[in-house]
């Protein structure tokens, strides 16, 4: 997709551009390219810009750090004011252009699929939580491996008392 120019959105029947998508964006990490509708409306003073996307992450468990695949779905519209100095931008509207300037629709997916990411990362098969006591006897055989060293390190400092 290319950057629109802002005043040819205001030329087009009813003021509105769509652009339908499937493409790869980049530094965007999908196991598919990203795909969907986006909708730039051009309002006088300001741009509404509507989509509705889907792609697919992967991500890294925040609970158990196993990678699982994720559908991130983008459903959002934002209004995008058109001013010449962004400091009369109204409070409302965070994001200016200028309205001689350009829309940059891979810029603006790329930041809307960011937002989009689930925080936490929980996978779906993830436990509830994740029992983080570690055991009273350090030679219990039932320890996850990945305290090992952590208990070696308690040992070693009870032994320095």
């Amino acid at each position: 997709m290319e950057k629109l120019y802002i005043p040819s959105i205001a030329k087009a029947a009813n003021c509105i551009k769509v652009l339908d998508f499937k493409q790869e964006i980049p530094d965007l990490a999908t196991l598919t390219p990203p795909q969907g509708q986006i909708t730039i409306q051009h309002c006088g003073n300001y741009l509404s810009v509507k989509a509705q996307a889907w792609a697919i992450v992967t991500l890294t468990c925040d609970r158990t750090l196993r990678q699982f695949n994720h559908r991130l779905v983008v459903d959002t519209t934002e209004l995008i004011w058109l001013a010449d100095d962004p400091d009369s931008a109204d409070d409302d509207l965070s994001e200016t252009l200028p309205p001689n300037g350009y829309f940059d629709p891979v810029t603006w997916l790329y930041e809307q699929f960011c937002l989009a990411m689930p925080f936490p990362q929980i996978a779906p098969d993830a436990p509830a939580r994740v029992d983080m006591a570690l055991p009273h006897d350090a030679n219990t055989t039932q320890v996850d491996s990945r305290w090992g060293n952590l208990i070696n390190l308690r040992s070693q400092l009870a032994a320095s008392e």
